[in-house]
């Protein structure tokens, strides 16, 4: 009996251990729970300011878009006046745009420049307009022409040369930049009077041709203004012809990134008036235009009067110019520059001129 009585103290402590250990396990649980309850209640402020800061940063990132960085790609001669003093005289900065210029000497480098995306507008000449929009209508809008004229692309021979009429440019070596609006209107030129050029022309750079044709290496030269009047001002180019009255008013163009445009008409719109702000200024200020000029491209300021002289200064996407244009690219299509006539009624959007002008008369 007594060792029962032992046995069943012993099984009382051995209870009573269980049920203290029970207890202990019980509070170190509740410790760690209420730790783990703490450990949250720390956390979760963390948590949900991460998390605000996370939509706070998407949406200045998405403010950041909506301002993406604008890269103007235009070139430095006298048909791109308007884009030059636009820049020089902060017209665009009093749109409240921040413009990056990229300056170029020709539209196909202007054109790459927005190809290859390192641009968000560039300008360019009928012909590489058109040879973009044969093959990337849905790509890239047409927006305004912002110059032109019948006379700003020239035939200037060697002043040694023996050439004394159009006829005398067969079988000889002539300078021009393939793919621009001046190769475009040479190849209309010589349909129209029956020459044939297809040998003699050599693919070459404004920049070049003249160094070429005072050392011989060309006969002659046709290139846009201010090209010619560089040759004649150099004393060795004399003029020869223009290629006017071939049903082209060679209209300067603008181009933009057709997703730019869609995301950002307000921006477009901008741009069209800060443009229309250097159309007024030029007209104004011709003297002051030309020095602007002078400082970007180096040439003296009465060379480049005298080459803004063969041109016409005005923003604007007209019947003129669509009839201009559409002429173009049938010859460019009949002569096999192009394989097919762009879609003008996807690529022209005169629709932002119209917002443009609707702005700015309420004061915007």
């Amino acid at each position: 009996m007594r060792k029962d009585i032992e046995h069943s103290e012993t099984d009382k402590q051995v209870r009573r251990l269980t049920r203290k250990e029970k207890i202990e396990t019980f509070r170190k649980a509740r410790k760690r729970r209420n730790r783990i309850i703490r450990d949250i209640l720390m956390v979760v402020p963390v948590v949900v300011g991460v998390g605000l800061g996370i939509i706070l940063y998407q949406g200045v990132r998405e403010k950041e878009k909506s301002r993406e960085s604008i890269v103007f790609a235009f070139q430095d001669r006298v048909a791109d006046a308007l884009p030059i003093v636009a820049v020089e005289k902060g017209f665009f900065k009093a749109e409240g745009l921040d413009i990056t210029a990229r300056v170029f000497c020709s539209g196909p480098e202007c054109t790459e420049a927005l190809i290859s995306g390192g641009a968000t507008f560039g300008t360019m000449g009928d012909t590489t307009a058109v040879i973009l929009l044969s093959r990337r209508a849905d790509a890239f809008k047409i927006i305004c022409s912002h110059g032109g004229g019948e006379k700003r692309h020239r035939i200037v021979v060697s002043d040694k040369s023996e050439i004394r009429s159009i006829t005398g440019l067969e079988a000889k070596k002539i300078g021009v930049k393939k793919g621009t609006s001046t190769h475009g209107g040479l190849l209309r030129f010589a349909r129209k009077h029956g020459l044939d050029l297809r040998d003699s022309i050599v693919d070459m750079s404004p920049s070049l041709q003249l160094t070429a044709l005072a050392t011989g290496e060309l006969d002659a030269i046709v290139a846009s203004e201010p090209t010619p009047s560089q040759a004649e001002e150099g004393g060795f180019g004399r003029p020869l012809a223009t290629l006017e009255g071939l049903g082209n008013s060679y209209p300067v163009l603008l181009a933009v990134k057709a997703c730019f445009a869609q995301k950002h008409p307000d921006v477009v719109a901008k741009v069209l008036r800060a443009l229309n702000r250097a159309e007024d200024f030029v007209e104004g200020h011709w003297d002051e235009a030309a020095v602007i000029q002078s400082e970007i491209n180096g040439l003296g300021p009465e060379v480049i009067k005298r080459a803004m002289g063969f041109h016409s200064y005005s923003v604007s996407l007209d019947s003129k110019i669509r009839k201009s244009l559409m002429a173009s690219a049938q010859f460019l299509k009949t002569n096999g520059t192009i394989d097919q006539m762009p879609d003008f009624d996807v690529a022209l959007a005169p629709s932002y001129l119209m917002q443009a002008s609707e702005g700015a008369r309420r004061g915007e």
